[in-house]
């Protein structure tokens, strides 16, 4: 495959190609890409930084006292609470904007799957709106490692997928890089997404029981959900991958 590839012929999930070649979708959907990447990149930086000098900090809590190895200091040095403190609203705002990728697809100004492109959607929205926000469950939240490992999967991906498509709007063409970024990295971070997310929502079933006991049956049902819908999300990707390798194939 050259340096400069083109994008798969078939829609991945949240594709934010235009349905028809149009100059205002075309730079509306380059502008709200563009926006989009260097918000979550403010994610990603922010959660690297305050993330990494939590962890230093309780390693040398750690060494001072000899009683932590890596795993257990890195572990309490993303429970500390600073993450979420620096990144809760941020956040919770970069992911309320990604909710119109779903109008996007509805109206049909891109040719992403409305599938795949709501339960995603969705998915965020509940941990974002419901079980991170200060009003919910912060306690089960703010100091658990998953939040930052969580801000730190969905970030990555979607520096990763906003940036893809902004290659592909511009004109200039996705790099080799970035094509290979966009179709490998998931492997790891729609695994480690979904599995900090699903946590994020277990350990807030017993604060939810305290308040209502349904509502802590309807978070068990939303963990029942995510495995099928997992499957189906994680399972597109796949397909998209196998499609593009034998496209670069014939390139």
């Amino acid at each position: 495959m050259s340096a400069k590839s083109t994008p798969a012929k078939a829609a991945a999930p949240n594709d934010q190609r235009p349905a028809k070649q149009s100059g205002a979708k075309n730079a509306y959907l380059l502008a709200y890409n563009a926006a989009s990447a260097a918000l979550w990149a403010g994610v990603l930086y922010q959660t690297v930084t305050i993330g990494a000098n939590e962890v230093v900090n309780a390693q040398k809590a750690g060494a001072f006292f000899g009683s932590d190895d890596w795993f257990t200091a890195t572990r309490r040095g993303l429970a500390s609470g600073k993450v979420y403190d620096g990144l809760e609203g941020y956040t919770r705002t970069v992911q309320t904007l990604a909710g119109l990728e779903v109008l996007h697809s509805l109206v049909g100004l891109v040719r992403a799957p409305l599938l795949t492109t709501l339960m995603q959607v969705a998915s965020r929205f509940l941990l974002v709106h419901l079980i991170a926000s200060p009003p919910a469950f912060p306690l089960s939240t703010r100091h658990s490692p998953a939040y930052a490992t969580m801000l730190l999967a969905w970030s990555v991906t979607e520096v990763i997928r906003y940036s893809y498509f902004v290659f592909s709007l511009s004109g200039v063409g996705v790099p080799k890089l970035w094509t290979w970024l966009r179709y490998n990295t998931f492997l790891v971070l729609y695994p480690l997404g979904i599995a900090s997310e699903c946590w994020l929502v277990y350990s807030a079933i017993p604060l939810a029981k305290e308040r209502n006991e349904m509502f802590a049956y309807a978070l068990w049902a939303i963990l029942a959900i995510y495995v099928p819908g997992s499957y189906i999300l994680f399972s597109h990707m796949l397909a998209q991958r196998r499609k593009i390798a034998r496209q670069n194939k014939r390139v």
